[in-house]
């Protein structure tokens, strides 16, 4: 901080001596007609000492953003002519650039960053880009003041090497004709004289030439990708889609609805994995669990706690009339009525236009279009454990139908894995009546979650009935004696843990292969490699949904299904990146994890000077009359600001509370917005208010408040 002031106090008593001794007077045009015999006279008699003198003063005036730089170049062409003034001054000026760039940088950059952390990454993320294109444009057209661009840059993340010599061929035009202009000082009556209307508009389109020469190698881009290919005279739909979850039916639906030819192939069922085997029909068991759970403690809520009687395949049954009530809403039949051609088949990419569609009763055919979007979605990761497929699992997908006929839940249930869904899981079958204990690799389950939450989260699932190993490494599975073991370490000793079924919910990986995709040499890194449009090496290629990530949640593949869509049928017009500022996501054990934006963990780790405001719902009087007051609201926001950074909720209804965040996070509301806004009493959402109220008392203007005490005491005689 010290050479931070040091070094801005230096920068204004040098500013400060220039406008003192009125160095400012010499750098006007009539100041350097009136000067340049007495300078050509200096030259004469020592040039050397005039052009070390006169370089090291162009680059401080440069340096320090003083006015005079145009002046000084003008002076460059009178006092040394076209070809040695246009060195002197291209170097000096360059030069200059970079040491404001530099100071601009120092004393600038950090606090622009504390106070603006996201525009500043998003500015960076360009500049790391494109920067080059965007600094060369700005240099060719001389109406952007040259100071601004020096300082604006250097608070970005732009490589200072590259600002040099980019700025060096940028402003080289433009110093060309300014010191070929010093040349006939005499005749130039002013600064802004030198520039005609038709050098502006030459400058202008000078200035193009880098993003025309951008367009020209996404072209050559373009052609060098379908080379080995022979593009179609026509197609037979303006879109294919591959898949029909979230992202595969949100896509042909916009298709469809902007009066596009589209084809949706879907070799499973209608509506993906979220549909048959994940959102859905966990949310059922779930629900089903909690109530199990409540009877067994009506106690708490005035009545006779008992042990619930059911059978096990009832819920199960119960879980698959949930899925089967809401199928129709992701039928073949209905997006047929909304003008989508469903095919059931096998989709494979043949080349970037075709797609290979292998029907159930082993035939095939081909279809061609325009643009194809890929959605195929993700399915469970098994670990590769020695003795897995011998002793035999179930994974999200599967359990359904492999416990669909069982009259009670598996007796000794191991969840592998301490995620959202093996949490959820877990705490479900426990609550009906299996013994589970489930194991985590990790310190503690709900690892992305403040430490906070992920220990609320683990004695909720303990008092649920859940035996929870943490830091635990699972090694093998075995047979003993007709009876089934997983073999785990912790502490560097192995004990073995006895069980019915093991559940592999250790996270889930895109599918991948068998849809073409290497032999078009589409690359993949887990999930498919795609640019900020969703476009793949491809340009009429996209891909949307668990298949892209970065994040594998059903509402984040609908939000991408539209950029996928609108870039793949008008991306040659305009194409949008993909915003993923504001994702929320719901971990739904009880009480539920709701959270959008960053948690505590991650602005420590971004260095962010933030702070913490904290409600808990033991305070708040619909939890209370709920009996469910375990649980918090913890709001991230920047330090002393009330916008609103990142929200963190642990309660009943966590999902549905966390909207209005969203909601203010996505519209720049802060939490004074926030608490000027009415909430109906008594419900959940009032803790939003609370947590707002929390925030704002914490802020009070103490002085205003000692002075009003005074004021009313006054008034009180």
């Amino acid at each position: 901080m010290f050479k931070k002031i040091a070094l801005l106090l230096i920068v204004a008593l040098f500013m400060g001596l220039f406008f003192q001794y009125d160095l400012h007077e010499l750098l006007t045009l009539d100041g350097l007609k009136a000067s340049m015999n007495e300078f050509s006279q200096w030259r004469e008699q020592d040039p050397v000492l005039v052009i070390g003198g006169f370089f090291l003063l162009y680059v401080m005036v440069t340096a320090l953003s003083l006015p005079g730089a145009a002046i000084l170049t003008l002076a460059a062409g009178a006092l040394f002519g076209v070809a040695e003034g246009l060195i002197i001054a291209s170097f000096a000026s360059s030069i200059g650039a970079l040491l404001a760039f530099l100071v601009s940088r120092y004393l600038l950059r950090d606090s622009i960053k504390r106070r603006f952390p996201e525009r500043l990454t998003a500015i960076d993320a360009g500049i790391q880009k494109e920067g080059g294109f965007y600094l060369f444009t700005l240099r060719l057209v001389p109406i952007f003041p040259f100071f601004l661009i020096n300082l604006l840059m250097g608070v970005t993340a732009f490589k200072s090497w590259t600002f040099y010599w980019v700025s060096q061929l940028g402003m080289f035009a433009g110093t060309l004709v300014y010191v070929n202009a010093g040349t006939q000082l005499a005749q130039i009556d002013s600064v802004s004289a030198i520039f005609s209307f038709q050098l502006m508009a030459s400058f202008a389109l000078l200035g193009l030439l880098p993003l025309i020469a951008n367009a020209f190698i996404n072209m050559i881009k373009k052609r060098r990708v379908y080379r080995h290919w022979r593009k179609p005279a026509k197609f037979d739909r303006n879109m294919i889609v591959i898949g029909a979850g979230a992202g595969g039916l949100v896509t042909s639906y916009i298709a469809a609805a902007v009066k596009a030819k589209v084809t949706l192939i879907e070799a499973g069922e209608m509506g993906g994995d979220c549909l048959n085997y994940g959102c859905v029909p966990s949310k059922a068991l779930i629900k089903s669990a909690k109530l199990a759970e409540q009877i067994r403690h009506g106690h708490h809520y005035g009545l006779t706690s008992t042990e619930p009687s059911f059978l096990f395949k009832d819920v199960m049954a119960r879980v698959q009339r949930v899925v089967a009530d809401i199928a129709p809403h992701d039928s073949v039949e209905r997006y047929t009525d909304l003008g989508v051609e469903v095919l059931k088949g096998y989709g494979k990419l043949v080349d970037p236009w075709t797609v290979e569609i292998t029907y159930p009763d082993g035939s095939v055919s081909q279809l061609t279009a325009r643009s194809i979007v890929i959605a195929t979605g993700a399915r469970p990761l098994v670990p590769p454990l020695p003795g897995i497929e011998a002793t035999g699992y179930v994974t999200s997908d599967t359990l359904w139908s492999t416990f669909a006929q069982l009259d009670t839940a598996p007796p000794r249930l191991v969840v592998l894995g301490g995620g959202p869904i093996g949490s959820e899981l877990a705490q479900s079958f426990a609550r009906l009546g299996s013994q589970v204990t489930q194991i985590e690799m990790a310190s503690r389950i709900l690892f992305r979650e403040d430490v906070d939450v992920s220990e609320l989260a683990t004695r909720a699932l303990q008092k649920s009935g859940v035996n929870i190993l943490t830091s635990h490494q699972a090694l093998r599975c075995e047979w003993r004696d007709g009876k089934k073991f997983l073999i785990v370490k912790h502490q560097e000793q192995e004990k073995a843990i006895e069980y019915d079924q093991l559940l592999c919910a250790v996270g889930r990986s895109a599918r991948l292969t068998g849809y073409g995709l290497e032999a078009l040499g589409i690359e993949t890194k887990r999930t498919i490699v795609t640019d900020e449009y969703l476009a793949t090496l491809y340009p009429n290629i996209y891909a949307a949904g668990d298949i892209v990530g970065p994040f594998q949640f059903t509402h984040v593949a609908a939000h991408q299904a539209w950029y996928a869509a609108v870039n793949a049928l008008f991306g040659h017009v305009k194409k949008f990146k993909v915003d993923y500022r504001v994702i929320p996501w719901t971990t739904f054990i009880d009480p539920e994890v709701a959270r959008v934006g960053i948690n505590e963990y991650e602005a420590k780790q971004q260095g962010l000077d933030y702070e913490v405001t904290r409600f808990d719902f033991a305070e708040l009087d619909r939890a209370i009359t709920d009996s469910a007051t375990d649980g918090f609201i913890k709001v991230i926001t920047p330090r002393g600001k009330d916008k609103i950074l990142g929200v963190t909720v642990i309660s009943e209804h966590a999902g549905d509370i966390i909207a209005e965040f969203v909601l203010a996070m996505k519209h720049g509301l802060g939490l004074n917005k926030i608490l000027a806004t009415i909430h109906s009493y008594p419900t959940w959402a009032e803790g939003n208010k609370y947590a707002a109220g929390e925030w704002k008392r914490n802020h009070a203007p103490t002085k205003l408040l000692t002075w009003l005490e005074k004021y009313h005491g006054w008034r009180r005689g």
